[in-house]
């Protein structure tokens, strides 16, 4: 006689499926049709196993229209602390933002994220911290698609035998190219604002109709600020 052990079932909370069951409708075919979720991440540095995120910003865009009063700015508790990176983001170790349980923003930040698309400047690397956080909190990796206002910027530029297209452009090249303020620079929220208003800028230049139009296979660049 065979015995088969029965597969253990993962439980996973409410919020997670929650946040899954958005995936089962499908995103509007028309740019215009979406939500875009442009975020940035500050962190303790690049190292995915031992840094940790310090703040999730992030702000909402409809219909070309950046929406300020519903955007997200989530300070998270932390041990781990880095002074060099502190000189950056500004983020001090006790800070009297109000902060919370990397769990408790994870759960914020799913909430608010929904099946969106996510935007981001060198997406890949705010999208790996926050996939190392789920992981940390026995959950799966997020299931959004997600955009890259650097990659997209280069498809906006000539080709010519004068000027060659950089293998990156970081986030302050593109604010000065569409004379955006850099004010609140190194801020989460501060910095999700500056790619919002970037992402506007580039795809006023692409101008695609369609969702499909903005995703093309491309290598994403080395993580950057």
């Amino acid at each position: 006689m065979w015995f088969f052990k029965k597969k253990k079932t993962l439980e996973f909370p409410e919020f997670w499926l929650d946040y899954t069951q958005q995936f089962q409708e499908k995103l509007p075919q028309e740019v215009l049709g979406n939500t875009f979720v442009v975020l940035d991440t500050e962190t303790t540095g690049l190292n995915l196993t031992k840094d940790r995120m310090l703040c999730i910003g992030a702000i909402k865009l409809t219909n070309n229209t950046i929406s300020i009063k519903e955007s997200l700015e989530i300070y998270i508790e932390q041990e781990h602390y880095d002074s060099e990176s502190a000189e950056i983001h500004g983020i001090l170790k006790r800070s009297k933002k109000i902060q919370f349980s990397e769990l408790d923003a994870l759960q914020q930040f799913l909430a608010y994220a929904k099946n969106h698309v996510l935007v981001g400047h060198h997406v890949s690397f705010d999208i790996a911290m926050i996939n190392a956080a789920l992981k940390r909190n026995g959950l799966p990796h997020l299931k959004n698609k997600t955009l890259d206002t650097g990659l997209l910027y280069k498809r906006t530029l000539l080709i010519s035998s004068v000027l060659r297209k950089k293998e990156s452009y970081s986030l302050d090249e593109l604010a000065e190219k569409f004379r955006i303020s850099k004010k609140d620079r190194h801020t989460a929220l501060g910095d999700a604002l500056i790619t919002a208003i970037a992402f506007l800028a580039i795809k006023e230049k692409l101008k695609p109709k369609n969702l499909k139009d903005l995703f093309q296979k491309q290598n994403p660049p080395k993580f950057g600020l």
